[in-house]
């Protein structure tokens, strides 16, 4: 092994490097992560069920948001199966999994619903606002004039018979990739 490598492993396992990535973390103690109950197969506190699951691997899932802005129904959340609160704590291959399955998940979001572009979100901490404290990047189908950033206070909760006619949709894409 190489100098450079021992001291990468080395800075890696530190408790310096350690504590620098968990001072960015805000979740309350005892935290009950609602993505994670979704990647162990359990419903989380919006009902999100395994029916609205798209894609799952051992790294990383992706499901159909169960909340829905009024002109973009159909965005697809995507997480690491493990828990990380944030970029900063993301490990950087977990991110490129991400990241591809993002680009597949917008590729068939244009030949599937069929919408005019797409939109990928992804927030950290209270002021970057984040509200669920396990790290997600969300993809939103766009569509002309849909104005999704001022729409976000009016976005409601999705019935499931809707979420599961997207999700149906997706996964039979996926299926015949």
């Amino acid at each position: 092994m190489t100098r450079i490598r021992r001291l990468r492993r080395r800075l890696r396992s530190s408790v310096v490097f350690k504590n620098f990535l968990y001072m960015y973390n805000h979740a309350p103690k005892n935290y009950l992560c609602p993505f994670c109950l979704i990647v162990q197969g359990k419903k989380d506190s919006v009902e999100t069920n395994q029916s609205d699951i798209i894609y799952q691997d051992r790294f990383i899932t992706a499901w159909i948001s169960s909340r829905w802005w009024p002109n973009n129904p159909g965005n697809v959340i995507i997480v690491p199966n493990k828990h990380y609160e944030n970029i900063y704590d993301l490990p950087v291959n977990l991110a490129a999994k991400i990241q591809s399955l993002a680009k597949k998940v917008a590729i068939a979001l244009k030949k599937v619903y069929p919408c005019d572009g797409v939109s990928q979100r992804q927030h950290n901490e209270p002021a970057g606002n984040q509200d669920i404290w396990h790290y997600h990047l969300q993809v939103f189908p766009r569509y002309k004039n849909d104005r999704l950033y001022e729409n976000h206070p009016f976005k409601k909760l999705a019935p499931e018979r809707e979420r599961i006619e997207f999700a149906g949709k997706l996964r039979e894409y996926f299926r015949n990739l």
